[in-house]
Parts: C-alpha cells; sequence; structure tokens
C-alpha cells in the first residue's frame, strides 16, 4: 500500500522530469525537489501562521497570568490553556499538524530517489517493476547518474592531492551548513527560553546539521542533492513571505548591538 500510494506515484514523477529535461538526473532531483515544495506550500504556510499564533498567544497576560496562577497544579494550568485556545480560536496542534501530514512526503520523496539510483542488478529489477506503462522502459533505464563531479549513487567526495585517500565531502559540508542556516531563519524565537519546548529546538537546530551531514556522508549523492535544494528552496521561500529571521544567523553580541541600535 505504501509503494503503491507514495513511492512509485512519486519514483514516476521523478522519472517523468528525467526524461523531460534530457536525461539529467541531478536536475531531475533539484526541480523535483522543488515541485514538492511548491505542492506543499499551503502546508507550510499554515504551519508558520498557526505557530505565530501561539507565539503571540504565549506572549499574553492572559496567558502569563495563568501560568503564574496555576503553575503548582498541572491539571488545572491544563484546563485554563484549553479555555484560552477556544477563547482565542488558537489550535494547539496546528503548528505541527502540516509537519505530521508532509513526514509520509519526505519518506516517500527519499524512497523514490533512492530506488531511482538502481545501481544493482537486483535494485533495476526493482525499478523496473515500478515504472508506469506509459514510459519507454528499455530506452530510459538505467538512469544516469553522473552529474557534475558526481556519481548520483554513490557517496561524494573531491579528491585532493594533500588529502591522500580521504577526499572532501564537499556535499556534506554544504548540507549540513544550509541545514543549520535554514533552521536558524526559520525557527521563531521562543515565548519562554527556558521552557521544554524551547530546549528542544535548540536542540534539534544543533543536532539536525550534524544528522543530515552525516546522511550526505555515508549515502549515495543523490540524497545530498535532495537536502541541499530542499534547505535552499526552505530558505527562499520563507524569505518571500517575511519570515525569515535573517538577524537570528548574527552571534549573540552582534544581535545585542544590533537591538540597542
Amino acid at each position: 500500500m505504501w509503494d503503491t500510494l507514495i513511492v512509485t506515484p512519486l519514483t514516476n514523477v521523478l522519472l517523468w522530469i528525467y526524461q523531460i529535461f534530457g536525461g539529467n538526473f541531478g536536475l531531475a532531483i533539484i526541480l523535483f525537489t522543488l515541485l514538492i515544495r511548491l505542492v506543499t506550500h499551503p502546508l507550510t504556510a499554515q504551519q508558520i501562521k498557526s505557530s505565530q499564533a501561539m507565539q503571540e498567544m504565549q506572549k499574553s497576560k492572559k496567558w502569563l497570568d495563568i501560568q503564574k496562577k496555576y503553575k503548582d497544579d498541572k491539571e488545572k494550568l491544563a484546563q485554563e490553556q484549553m479555555k484560552l485556545y477556544k477563547e482565542l480560536g488558537v489550535n494547539p496542534l496546528g503548528s505541527c499538524l502540516p509537519t505530521v501530514i508532509q513526514i509520509p512526503i519526505i519518506f516517500g520523496l527519499y524512497q523514490s530517489i533512492m530506488l531511482a539510483l538502481a545501481s544493482s542488478p537486483l535494485q533495476l529489477l526493482t525499478l523496473t517493476r515500478s515504472v508506469y506503462a506509459i514510459f519507454d522502459t528499455p530506452a530510459l533505464l538505467p538512469l544516469n547518474s553522473r552529474f557534475l563531479w558526481m556519481n548520483l549513487s554513490q557517496p561524494e567526495r573531491i579528491m585532493l592531492p594533500f588529502l591522500g585517500d580521504f577526499g572532501l565531502p564537499l556535499l556534506a559540508i554544504i548540507v549540513a551548513l544550509t541545514t543549520y542556516i535554514q533552521s536558524k531563519l526559520t525557527m521563531p524565537p521562543p515565548a519562554n527560553p527556558g521552557d521544554q519546548s524551547a530546549m528542544m529546538g535548540r536542540m534539534m537546530g544543533v543536532y539536525m546539521p550534524f544528522l543530515l551531514g552525516y546522511f550526505a556522508l555515508t549515502f549515495a549523492s543523490g540524497l545530498s542533492i535532495y537536502f541541499i535544494a530542499s534547505n535552499v528552496a526552505g530558505i527562499v521561500q520563507y524569505a518571500l513571505m517575511g519570515k525569515a529571521d535573517w538577524r537570528s544567523l548574527l552571534p549573540a553580541a552582534m544581535k545585542g548591538a544590533a537591538k540597542k541600535k
């Protein structure tokens, strides 16, 4: 069911883009990622709207008074918070529900890219069985996995004389850097920096660049192209909506000086 509804359709869309653009699989991955971003834009916009509403509510005097009044009664605190949610028309799940909906698309997108990058006879057979009849399969497969200096079916390295056999993982570095920038730009400042959700947000902002950088280091470089395209598209998306917090990229001292001005 998962393959039929998610992975196979996404794979065939990817193959369709690949065919249209002259068999350039790297370009197909980039355009495929941008297409998914465009399709899921309403969900992203809804998530931003819900996050802002939640943040404004948590800064309100009424919310702060409730926190102070019922700080020792967790059950009563939860009841009063729910009342305030209803009163202000704020959905407490509104900021995370769009992300939950997008998770199957993200996993399906990853699997479709890995499926299309068939590098063994068995993987190629699996891919062949997933291709819709509208394609001329013998002419389409195997895909051309060369893009710029990379073999998209293998981890990327740039071999430099002074590094010996190690190789420079340029894509992994770019993946980690763009993931960090995107998380800093798109994460709204917490209403209460000391609460658990704010601490978790900060931890994710540190761990995710390393995690995706590790994936880029060990998995096929086609996945790295997807990560970079998705990160850059996310940064541009938030910037065009006027939601990117560029000051968050500054060190704490420089941000403090900027606020004083």
